[in-house]
């Protein structure tokens, strides 16, 4: 199944960094930065994540909610929380059923070696579910600056 603009984001229920379990429904009534990233602690992933931090305040003046997602257990999460400062949930998809269904769970290749694994992506999706505008293969230089003026300007 191929997720489309304008379509329902698939739903999913996925164990957070507040030991909660978060479904994506769960927040209807906001807008949704979903972002799919490789590995806590690397140094592209951070800077993504700690661009996210100094921008969270201007998110919720926009009403939107951020999520990242990555393989890494809990645990994991917890380092890279208190690392970092990060006051947003971060999901734990050590299955990648998550990053599956949005299709960012990719063959990848570094250094001759194949293996599988995210694909840096970004997602937003509207106060009602529905998807409203997709990053593919992120470079993570201005990125999070550019999700927020889409929001700004289209929700």
């Amino acid at each position: 199944m191929t997720i489309e603009i304008g379509q329902m984001a698939p739903d999913f229920t996925c164990e957070a960094s507040n030991g909660e379990k978060v479904k994506l429904s769960d927040f209807r009534g906001k807008n949704v930065v979903l972002y799919f990233y490789p590995k806590d602690m690397t140094p592209g992933c951070t800077t993504q994540a700690c661009d996210f931090r100094d921008l969270h305040k201007n998110f919720e003046e926009v009403n939107a909610v951020i999520l990242g997602v990555s393989p890494d257990p809990l645990a994991r999460h917890d380092k890279f929380i208190e690392k970092h400062g990060l006051p947003f949930l971060l999901l734990s998809d050590e299955d990648h059923s998550v990053a599956e269904a949005y299709e960012v769970w990719k063959l990848k290749k570094n250094f001759g070696k194949e293996y599988m694994g995210i694909e840096r992506s970004t997602f937003i999706i509207d106060k009602e579910g529905k998807l409203a505008k997709e990053w593919r293969k992120v470079r993570v230089k201005e990125h999070v600056a550019e999700a927020l003026e889409y929001i700004k300007e289209n929700l």
